[in-house]
């Protein structure tokens, strides 16, 4: 029934203007609408991310959002880096890690968390 309609990711944030800062300009997203003074839509490739306001901002601790990047990985996580996007690092077992990618066999995983501590994460595949 749903299979092929595409699907918006919803992320929950304290402090919109803060959370504006780190999406568009640490991340380089592009606003396409707003609702209000509670929710911002940014367009990533062909799919949207909602980013609102809550009072359960911080809660989810797990992967909220994962960017598919291929073989660009290691040039767009050092990218981000430099923009100031600190990297997590997981004891995980089967897996090791090359500054800060998590390599398990051909995938190659790095995670992040936006200013709310939302976990974002660029894949290989």
């Amino acid at each position: 029934m749903l299979g092929n309609i595409d699907a918006v990711a919803n992320l929950a944030v304290k402090d919109l203007a803060v959370a504006r800062r780190f999406y568009e300009d640490t991340l380089g997203l592009a606003q396409v609408d707003t609702e209000g003074d509670e929710v911002i839509v940014y367009r990533s490739g062909g799919t949207r991310i909602n980013v609102y306001r809550s009072q359960f901002a911080g809660t989810n601790q797990a992967t909220a959002v994962t960017w598919q990047v291929g073989n660009d990985i290691g040039r767009i996580a050092a990218a981000l880096k430099q923009r100031g996007v600190r990297f997590e690092h997981y004891d995980m077992p089967g897996t090791t890690l090359e500054g800060d990618l998590h390599v398990m066999g051909d995938m190659k995983v790095a995670w992040f968390k936006d200013p709310d501590g939302n976990i974002l994460n660029l894949i290989n595949g």
